[in-house]
């Protein structure tokens, strides 16, 4: 596409005398392979109607046989066609074991802040997007060239410590705590969330103080406060990376929060004595940002003297450009918090900043209520905890698979496509819905789709490891693949300028379609397939497995060896 779009860049300078950049669209393929409406874009410029333009750059396209036909749509929409064996040679010309790759972003440095828990409860399906979104864009920016950092910027600071050792000290016991780890910290936080909304419905305040009380002792680093986070953040810890491990996610470094606390608060001294950020009269400081269009200002610190998201978050900013020196940071946090980002990143410009720094927001996750409306994924509603929904995404794959022998490594690696595929399918800044009864059908939009898919090609290859020299072969019937296939390093190239993964996951299902469209009217192995065409059709197999394995992995799930 890119060939052909230069080419006719170049007929337009000769023509004309005019420089244009054109762009090529895949239309429906009763008109054409590619079109462009490039002659309505420059009529204005040459003083000439856009049919006349068209009909001119037409003929000498077609004169210089750049393609096969063209023809004229319209007031001036230019429809083109090439051969399949133009396509095949175009496709062979620019391959390599890198094809999708790139060194877009050759020498460029990118952080990126995933799936970043709380350490407060159990790892929640709340989490499942984080890390679903910071995979793929950490993938998609590494495959164009950057050098990726990625960091866990763990909740481990603030409130949640307090109500813990209050809610382990008023509600739990040292057995429980043994017994039911992270699932034990989960369940006196929320009872003592509860307790602590009761106390302050009639109009109390001793259990809140208290909370604070610890909070401002750990920040001091009381030791009796240390020991406590200390026993409490392993427990989650541990937990935390149990979970990650069976997503298949890892990040290079964990800077949870409490380690910018003392940080942040230099920082925030620092501010005020530059005379950006101001002390009211309470002892709570604000940034503010009037100058950058909003009215309320960002608190940085509590009237107390604690530390706040944008205490530590400002400590994080200015952490990262002294210690990596990034040229963008990606902060993948849902849509609820995009007010947040936009005040800190407006702050970080005061300070200087000229960091790329990106908030890379999601929708959340949606389930079908019992009435049959779309609703908040939560407790109260089915699953909740990851590990609950990786238990129950495993057994459906067993139940999906129970015909054929599946091992279960496969199985895993098919419940986990299942999960990670339904965040993609949709635009990342769309809500989803979390639906059992989809994410593993195959026969539309989903995780196994696609993985069927390419354990289908794989197998082909396996099946036929010998290959005979190829001959002259037309490859028409392989035509729209071929075009899928050359389309594939634009549509990776798209996805990480914008972050888009769910143009990956589009591409993939729609190539996983085209293959099974082909199946059906092309045998690719058998009998009365000749030896050339039997090896031109799997070696273009083996770089629609490529291209399946790639795609797959920048979404972070697997080809599985059986289906």
């Amino acid at each position: 596409m890119e060939q052909l779009a230069q080419q006719i860049e170049r007929t337009i300078t000769e023509l004309y005398g005019i420089e244009a950049t054109v762009r090529l669209e895949r239309p429906d393929l009763q008109f054409g392979d590619y079109a462009t409406n490039i002659a309505l874009q420059i009529a204005g410029r040459l003083g000439k109607s856009p049919r006349e333009i068209a009909e001119q750059l037409g003929a000498a396209l077609a004169q210089a046989g750049t393609c096969n036909e063209v023809t004229i749509a319209g007031p001036g929409f230019i429809n083109l066609r090439v051969s399949a064996r133009q396509l095949y040679d175009s496709l062979a010309s620019q391959w390599s074991a890198q094809y999708g790759s790139s060194k877009d972003g050759e020498g460029r440095l990118a952080v990126v802040e995933f799936p970043s828990p709380n350490v407060a409860k159990p790892y929640s399906v709340g989490h499942l997007r984080p890390g679903n979104q910071g995979w793929a864009a950490k993938r998609l920016l590494e495959v164009t060239g950057w050098r990726v950092i990625t960091d866990n910027h763990i909740g481990d600071a603030g409130a949640p410590f307090g109500i813990w050792v209050v809610g382990f000290q008023r509600f739990s016991s040292d057995e429980a705590l043994e017994r039911d780890g992270v699932y034990e910290l989960g369940r006196m936080y929320i009872q003592t969330k509860n307790a602590l909304k009761e106390e302050a419905e009639q109009g109390g305040r001793a259990m809140a103080d208290e909370v604070q009380e610890w909070l401002l002792r750990l920040e001091r680093d009381d030791p009796e406060a240390r020991q406590y986070s200390n026993r409490f953040k392993t427990i989650s810890m541990q937990h935390i990376h149990a979970v990650m491990e069976r997503l298949e996610l890892s990040t290079d470094y964990e800077y949870g929060e409490s380690f910018f606390v003392p940080k942040g608060k230099a920082a925030v001294e620092q501010l005020i004595a530059s005379g950006v950020a101001t002390q009211n009269s309470d002892g709570s400081v604000i940034v503010p940002l009037e100058d950058a269009g909003f009215e309320v200002p960002l608190l940085v610190q509590k009237s107390n003297g604690a530390a706040l998201y944008a205490t530590t978050d400002l400590a994080t900013i200015l952490f990262r450009e002294n210690e990596w020196h990034p040229d963008k940071v990606v902060y993948c946090v849902g849509a609820e918090q995009q007010f947040y980002f936009s005040q800190l990143f407006a702050m970080a410009k005061k300070l200087g900043i000229t960091t790329d720094l990106y908030h890379l927001w999601f929708g959340v996750i949606d389930q079908m209520g019992d009435d049959g409306v779309r609703q908040k994924m939560s407790s109260r509603k089915g699953v909740v905890l990851m590990e609950e929904l990786l238990d129950v995404a495993e057994q459906k794959a067993r139940e999906v698979t129970a015909d054929r022998e599946v091992g279960a490594d496969d199985i895993k690696k098919i419940a986990l496509g299942a999960v990670k595929y339904t965040d993609f399918v949709a635009d990342r800044r769309t809500n989803i819905l979390f639906d059992w009864h989809t994410i593993f059908a195959l026969s539309g939009k989903s995780g196994p789709y696609v993985q069927y898919a390419a354990v289908r090609v794989n197998k082909l290859l396996r099946d036929n490891p010998e290959r005979t020299p190829m001959g002259v072969y037309d490859y028409e019937p392989e035509k729209a693949i071929v075009a899928q296939l050359l389309d594939y390093p634009q549509v990776v190239r798209i996805a990480a300028e914008q972050l888009e993964p769910h143009r990956v996951a589009a591409y993939l299902y729609n190539l996983a379609r085209e293959m099974n469209r082909y199946y059906e009217q092309t045998p690719i192995a058998t009998q009365e397939v000749g030896e050339a065409e039997k090896s031109a059709r799997l070696d273009l197999l083996e770089k629609v497995s490529h291209v399946f394995a790639h795609g797959l992995g920048i979404l972070g799930i697997s080809v599985p060896e059986r289906m």
